[in-house]
C-alpha cells in the first residue's frame, strides 16, 4: 500500500471550523481505493507547530504523496490548485501572535519549490460540477504557503496544496470531500506516471 498524507488546518480569526479540515475529514471518509493507507492531521494555525508537523510526516512517515489543503476566504466558489511554495515575505502573525525569524521558512532555502505534481495538467484534465478550479502560483505567504514550502523542501517536491472556499449552503464539507477526492485521485494518476 502506498501511504498519502493529507492534512487540514484548525480554527482560525472568525472561522471556527475551519472547511480545509472538514473536507479532509469528509476525504477520509470516503477513502481513494484499496491501494493507498490514508492518513489525515490536522495542523495548527501556527508556523513552528505546522513546520514541525510536517517535518515529522516526511521523516518518519516518508508518504508518495502528502496533500495539504488550505482554506482560502477570498475564494467564495474556487478550488484553487497551488504550484508552488515560497520561502520569503512572512510577515504577518499567526494564532499565536508570531512570525518566522527572517520572515522565511528555510533560512537557506531557494527562493521558491515548484511541486513534482504538474498542476498545470491536472486543472486542464479535471472538472467538478458545481465549482470553479483555477491554477495559482501564489499560495499568499501565510501558514498555507509556509506549511507548503516546507513539505515541497523537506519532500522533494513531492507534496501538493489545494485552497478551498469556506464553507456555506451550497459548499458543504461533503461537496469538497468528493471533489479532493477527484483531484487527488488524478494527482495519484500522475505520480504512478512519474514512477514508471
Amino acid at each position: 500500500k502506498h501511504l498519502s498524507f493529507f492534512s487540514g488546518f484548525g480554527p482560525f480569526r472568525q472561522y471556527l471550523v475551519n472547511s480545509s479540515w472538514e473536507a479532509v475529514k469528509e476525504l477520509s471518509k470516503r477513502g481513494l481505493g484499496e491501494n493507498i493507507d490514508l492518513r489525515i492531521m490536522q495542523l495548527p494555525v501556527v508556523y513552528q507547530k505546522a513546520k514541525e508537523q510536517v517535518c515529522k510526516i516526511w521523516t518518519t512517515l516518508q508518504p508518495l504523496l502528502t496533500v495539504h489543503v488550505g482554506l482560502a476566504s477570498s475564494a467564495t466558489a474556487l478550488i484553487i490548485l497551488e504550484q508552488c511554495g515560497k520561502n520569503k515575505g512572512y510577515q504577518e502573525r499567526d494564532a499565536c501572535g508570531f512570525h518566522p525569524e527572517g520572515a522565511c521558512c528555510v533560512l537557506d532555502g531557494p527562493e521558491k519549490i515548484e511541486s513534482t505534481i504538474n498542476m498545470k495538467t491536472l486543472w486542464k484534465n479535471i472538472s467538478v460540477e458545481g465549482i470553479d478550479i483555477i491554477l495559482s502560483r501564489d499560495a499568499g505567504r501565510y501558514i498555507c504557503d509556509y506549511t507548503y514550502y516546507t513539505s515541497l523542501y523537506y519532500g522533494n517536491g513531492r507534496a501538493a496544496f489545494i485552497h478551498v472556499p469556506p464553507l456555506s449552503e451550497s459548499v458543504t464539507a461533503e461537496f469538497l470531500g468528493k471533489a479532493l477526492q477527484t483531484i487527488i485521485l488524478a494527482m495519484l494518476e500522475q505520480c504512478g506516471e512519474q514512477r514508471e
